[in-house]
């Protein structure tokens, strides 16, 4: 008998780890896996059983790890004959309810507001392949969270650009997103049994590349950074209204020029 009240994580990572400490301090009974030996006692500490698991290699799931009722998939990978034989072992394993954290970089640039509901995506990107496979598959529902650029922690913007590095299209509207949305946005989806559902999560503002990066750099006391030049503008504005209306959620950081950036982490 398989617990109601158990999730899997597969991946530990910047957000995977964070993941891993909120859903285990719910009460749930928590596995996770990292593609290091090394962090297996971390991943404890955290709450979790743990299991290394590396799907770009050779996919060697002990049958434990994927003895949840929920799997989130929180990995970089964008190896699409990977996912393929991962979407196999889940169907064959009691997992019922999937969440995979994708990303806004599914759309293309339109200069326009692009949502979950309007064919936006690139034919392109591996990473709405991924989506796709998990969403046709069957035995189990997939709930894809389209993640926006992700910032805060050890993320901090305020290093992503500098002397030999300038921001391009400077006056394009950031997409970007706090961890704690990421994790507040998905425990949301857990705990209101929202599967079956594409969201984006993503900040309701999105000031200017140029404004932000150049407000970030200053948090850290670094010179204002250089600026490419504009080039074709190209851009997209990501709509984070359905999360909101579907799942009743408020952002915790609305406006990316007011997040709260490179706070102490202790989990990174």
């Amino acid at each position: 008998m398989v617990p109601v009240d158990s999730i899997s994580i597969l991946g530990s990572g910047w957000l995977g780890l964070p993941l891993v400490a909120h859903f285990a301090g719910q009460g749930y009974r928590v596995r996770a896996s990292t593609r290091s030996p090394g962090r297996l006692d971390q991943l404890r500490a955290a709450g979790s059983e743990a299991f290394v698991v590396d799907i770009d290699g050779s996919l060697d799931l002990a049958p434990e790890f994927l003895r949840s009722k929920i799997l989130i998939v929180d990995i970089p990978s964008k190896n699409v004959d990977a996912f393929a034989s991962l979407v196999e072992a889940i169907a064959a394993s009691p997992v019922a309810r999937v969440l995979y954290t994708s990303s806004t970089s599914v759309y293309e640039n339109r200069n326009a507001m692009v949502t979950e509901d309007e064919g936006a995506e690139s034919d392109r990107s591996p990473l709405l392949a991924i989506e796709n496979l998990l969403r046709g598959a069957a035995g189990f529902d997939t709930t894809i969270v389209r993640l926006a650029g992700l910032v805060g922690y050890s993320r901090h913007p305020g290093r992503f650009f500098g002397p030999g590095k300038p921001i391009p299209n400077p006056d394009a509207p950031v997409n970007l997103v706090h961890r704690d949305d990421c994790v507040g946005v998905i425990s949301r989806i857990v705990e209101r049994a929202a599967w079956g559902e594409v969201f984006n999560c993503c900040a309701d503002e999105h000031p200017r590349k140029r404004d932000f990066y150049t407000r970030a750099a200053r948090l850290l006391e670094r010179d204002d950074p250089p600026c490419a030049a504009p080039g074709t503008g190209e851009y997209k504005v990501v709509s984070n209204d359905r999360v909101k209306r579907v799942l009743d959620y408020t952002f915790v950081y609305p406006d990316p020029m007011t997040m709260a950036l490179g706070e102490p982490d202790d989990l990174a």
